[in-house]
């Protein structure tokens, strides 16, 4: 796999090329002789792990150059100092980024050592993405190659895979390759429930095979006789481990014919318009399910994710999910913050995106803010981290249209101290899309909620049961804490404040 192949594809400045060259001469010369599990020379992964990255849209030179030298601090005798003096501390920062984070090893999750490598992690999140990007980009390669590797190590990387990366990918909105990371994984980590899963769908997706290209034609014809044409339509059948999670559910409890979007179609646009034109169109010839409709266009999910979505009765009277999105929604589903995460010279996103790329990634520096608040607590870090950065996200409004990020479950409390801290010490009630609603109630995505403020505040330890963001607990917490100490203090006559 040559260098040739990544050059030729993308297109380089001349000076970008000169830094892209030398990164993958100076790697391949140290790791020359050097051959993988697989046996393959070993200056094939590093070259791989750039070649996933520029396909997601990472293109910059100093991520590049980084990628293919990922591997050489720790599996050479060549330094980074070395690496510093020859490409400057910027493609060393990275490198160095990648490097921490491959000492992860998912052990026991109470394990301090392990914890304190994931803060890391976290810290180097905060500080550039791009580090995180070239990390998934590396674990993607190696996923690929597994096979080549002991069964017990296997079991170890697919379930870090599954445990860390995938949810990395999910919520950086990377689609396809959270998919493709679970469904590497899924088979290695839950062998027995890959297999009676695959028997379970084998006949719907032999079906699906020959079903999907009438369906698309029966689609195309119906566009195209309402004026549309040119539309980019395919289909797609869904990820097995993403199904898997889906049939836990206790709404789904395993019946693999309450899922109705095993199998979808996909209807690319080229404007905002369009799609809501395409939906109305198929609504015309085909009946919608209730229910079954999902514009997160107008509500896009916490990770950027933008589409329509409606389940009907299609061709051949045959349930199926339709996704209609333009093309840059298409490229953020798939590859995520990636895709639009353009970099100027000195590192910087370019003017146009910042303010994209800020709001995707407001979720690492509230970790950042909770990894200090509970700097001696590793355990309690630990459990942030499960709830609200491994956990679902929901969006909901402000009465003004302000956007907060939540995790699923979530209560009004949550929300009263994501707006501000002292709006959620004095949360004494909650309006729900305009009506009073009670203070536990679990939020939904696209709710607009209104906080009732009382003149004292009303914090109770009830409410500690009743949210599910650690950052609204650690306050909540800190003042009854604060409150408490207070109380005792007044009430504790002098002569025992002396002892």
């Amino acid at each position: 796999m040559p260098l040739q192949t990544l050059l030729s594809k993308y297109k380089f400045k001349s000076s970008d090329q000169k830094i892209i060259r030398a990164a993958f001469e100076f790697a391949e010369k140290a790791h020359s002789g050097q051959k993988r599990k697989s046996g393959e020379p070993y200056i094939n992964h590093p070259l791989k792990t750039a070649m996933n990255l520029a396909s997601w849209g990472m293109q910059d030179s100093a991520t590049l150059a980084a990628a293919l030298l990922h591997d050489v601090p720790e599996n050479t005798d060549r330094t980074l100092d070395e690496i510093s003096k020859k490409f400057g501390e910027e493609i060393t920062f990275l490198v160095l980024g990648v490097t921490k984070l491959g000492r992860i090893k998912l052990r026991n999750q109470k394990d301090p050592a392990y914890l304190e490598t994931l803060k890391r992690m976290v810290l180097a999140m905060a500080e550039d993405i791009r580090v995180v990007l070239i990390k998934l980009a590396d674990r993607l390669h190696n996923m690929e190659t597994i096979q080549f590797l002991p069964r017990d190590k296997q079991e170890r990387i697919a379930r870090e895979t599954l445990e860390i990366y995938s949810s990395l990918a999910a919520r950086l909105g990377m689609g396809e390759v959270r998919g493709k990371l679970e469904d590497l994984s899924f088979p290695i980590v839950y062998p027995r429930q890959y297999n009676k899963l695959v028997n379970l769908v084998r006949p719907k997706l032999e079906n699906a095979q020959y079903y999907i290209p009438r369906a698309k034609n029966e689609l195309k014809k119906i566009l195209k006789l309402n004026g549309l044409e040119n539309m980019e339509i395919s289909g797609r059948i869904k990820h097995l481990y993403s199904l898997y999670q889906k049939l836990q559910r206790p709404e789904y409890d395993n019946d693999l014919d309450k899922v109705y979007d095993i199998v979808a179609l996909r209807v690319i646009t080229d404007s905002v318009e369009d799609c809501y034109t395409v939906l109305g169109i198929i609504h015309k010839y085909f009946r919608p399910i209730r229910g079954r409709i999902k514009d997160y266009i107008a509500v896009p999910k916490p990770n950027g994710y933008k589409s329509l979505h409606t389940t009907v009765f299609g061709p051949e009277g045959k349930f199926i999910e339709i996704q209609i999105r333009t093309h840059d929604m298409q490229e953020e589903a798939e590859f995520g913050i990636a895709s639009h995460w353009a970099y100027t010279e000195s590192g910087k996103p370019k003017s146009g995106r910042a303010r994209h790329n800020a709001r995707q990634i407001e979720w690492v520096s509230q970790l950042r803010d909770w990894q200090k608040e509970t700097h001696d607590n590793p355990e309690e870090y630990w459990d942030s981290l499960k709830i609200d950065f491994f956990k679902n996200r929901i969006c909901v409004f402000t009465p003004k249209g302000d956007i907060k990020d939540l995790p699923e479950g979530s209560s009004p409390i949550d929300f009263a101290f994501a707006v501000h801290s002292d709006l959620g010490t004095h949360c004494g009630g909650s309006k729900i899309n305009g009506k009073m609603s009670k203070l536990d109630t679990k939020l939904k995505n696209g709710d607009v909620v209104e906080i009732i403020r009382d003149k004292n505040p009303k914090i109770s330890r009830d409410w500690l049961d009743q949210t599910a963001s650690s950052s609204a607990r650690s306050k909540i917490k800190s003042w009854l804490k604060k409150n408490e100490e207070n109380f005792i203090s007044r009430w504790t006559p002098d002569f025992m404040k002396r002892k």
